[in-house]
């Protein structure tokens, strides 16, 4: 894979985590959550990540500069070398345009953006149907992904629970809001060629098939 910097892109439910994962998994580089990342420098106390504790315990939007500068130190570690994936940013013009002038001060090039597209009908049915393992976090689709037993997890045993958010009325909310939000930003890297749209509505296995090939050549 040529490309060191992957972002990417998608509505709640279209399956970005999934495919993230298996890209990381098979080009052996990181995938950064933005929100596991916080979390891990609050913990761990750095300047940046004591302002974002501060700001996340008061139930407040972290500031950019905040997340921004985790993500830089996050992107500096040895196991980025080759190449990382962002998951979950950016969310904004700006924070794109910071990613594009890290990179570039990195000697990393430009980032390659994967948009996975679904169609909302499609996505509205599979996070009403979306269940979680309580233990392991293993993720389940009760209309075409169910266990083997109703409710309990195939590999521990764990309750499989609804998230709180998954809700009809809940998910429109924030399908809408995700379109308000990642439309500027999608549009912003089609305008610079950096955007490879897929479609989403076919099995996990088949998108991420084609986009590990994809990504081997691009």
């Amino acid at each position: 894979m040529k490309s060191q910097a992957l972002i990417f892109l998608g509505a709640p439910g279209a399956g970005k985590g999934t495919q993230a994962r298996e890209v990381s998994q098979h080009f052996s580089i990181p995938q950064i959550s933005t929100g596991d990342i916080l979390r891990e420098a609050a913990r761990n106390g750095t300047p940046l990540g004591l302002a974002a504790k501060v700001k996340m315990e008061a139930g407040e939007l972290v500031p950019d500069e905040v997340v921004c500068g985790i993500v830089e130190e996050r992107t500096d570690q040895p196991d980025c070398q080759r190449g990382f994936i962002l998951d979950g940013f950016p969310r904004t013009i700006s924070q794109a345009e910071f990613v594009d002038r890290m990179l570039l001060a990195k000697g990393k090039g430009s980032p390659l953006v994967i948009d996975i597209d679904v169609d909302h009908d499609v996505l509205l049915k599979r996070l009403t149907c979306r269940r979680t393992c309580s233990k392991c976090g293993e993720i389940y689709n009760i209309c075409t992904n169910p266990p083997r037993v109703e409710g309990i997890c195939d590999n521990d045993g764990g309750k499989l629970l609804q998230r709180a958010d998954d809700t009809e009325e809940t998910i429109r909310q924030r399908l809408v809001a995700y379109e308000e939000q990642t439309s500027p930003l999608i549009e912003y890297y089609r305008a610079k060629g950096f955007l490879h749209e897929v479609d989403g509505n076919r099995r996990p296995e088949l998108i991420a098939a084609e986009l590990i090939e994809f990504l081997g050549k691009a």
